[in-house]
């Protein structure tokens, strides 16, 4: 029964991470069954917390959600497990040794969207919430590769920071209009940006200029995604490599641009679906030999 209990679980969970439109799915889905339904947990668990701190929801019952999930991951470790999600992220955790505390730390990421706007922080500010929100996701994931401990963590650590810029630079407006603004104070500052309404940074012709100095910290993490990459001697990475070459374009692409806002149609979303496609399928026929591709 309870392996009849763990595919029924399974299913449901792999549903619901193809419902939610993920474009890196089909990634997951190249994984063998135990580490692809680990995978899917880890998700589906992202995703719930994230769409907490993004919802229209009072910034109080944002927290006391979040608040929830804390006592959520309480029950995962001490085997009190009752939710779909919640017995599979059990599974994921006794299977691949996930750390509570890269679960903690997404949560504290989702607390800090959740509270008052981020605006402008400094660099340490900006690197503990990329910490939370990006490299402690993939601290978790690289467990569930098989990748070796200390080219895993450095590969989550510049990987995520590499992603997370390239969201921060893309979603400067989108962002700005919900009052916030996460690129850095001392790059605003030397822009002659400093202490303007997010609003107004969003249109300001300077912001381009600033936008070019955040994008040499990217151009340097992933380089040295990339070096730590190729340092997972074991592990499937592929996901990781398919979301690092995706990623990689769409910075080159708004480098490009010179960080003017993409051009959004339905085809053009279309033709990005199926350029993430690509890239899986390339890295999924190649098999074993993935890594001679990257």
């Amino acid at each position: 029964m309870s392996d009849r209990n763990d595919c029924a679980d399974a299913r449901a969970v792999a549903a619901k991470v193809r419902a939610a439109g993920s474009s890196f799915y089909w990634a997951m889905r190249l994984m063998e069954p135990a580490r692809r339904d680990a995978l899917f947990a880890v998700y589906a668990f992202c995703r719930e917390v994230d769409d907490i701190a993004d919802g229209e929801a009072p910034a109080d019952d944002k927290r006391e959600a979040l608040a929830r999930w804390r006592e959520r991951l309480s029950a995962i470790y001490d085997g009190r497990a009752e939710s779909t999600l919640e017995r599979a992220l059990a599974r994921a955790v006794a299977r691949f040794d996930l750390d509570r505390r890269d679960f903690e730390a997404v949560i504290e990421g989702m607390e800090m969207d959740a509270g008052d706007p981020i605006v402008a922080p400094d660099m340490d500010l900006l690197d503990r919430y990329c910490d939370r929100v990006a490299s402690a996701v993939g601290r978790l994931c690289v467990r569930v590769f098989g990748a070796p401990r200390a080219a895993g963590e450095a590969l989550s650590r510049h990987l995520g920071r590499a992603l997370q810029l390239t969201n921060i630079l893309r979603d400067v407006e989108e962002d700005a209009a919900r009052g916030r603004l996460y690129l850095p104070a001392d790059l605003l500052a030397a822009r002659g940006l400093a202490g303007l309404p997010p609003q107004e940074i969003a249109h300001d012709p300077r912001l381009a200029a600033a936008k070019r100095d955040l994008a040499t910290t990217v151009a340097a993490e992933f380089a040295a995604a990339r070096r730590a990459l190729a340092a997972c001697d074991s592990g499937d990475l592929r996901p990781a490599a398919i979301m690092m070459a995706v990623y990689e374009r769409r910075f080159a692409r708004m480098c490009a641009r010179d960080f003017a806002p993409e051009p959004r149609s339905r085809l053009h979303d279309l033709l990005r679906k199926a350029e993430k496609l690509a890239i899986a399928l390339r890295l999924a026929l190649k098999g074993p030999r993935w890594r001679a591709s990257m």
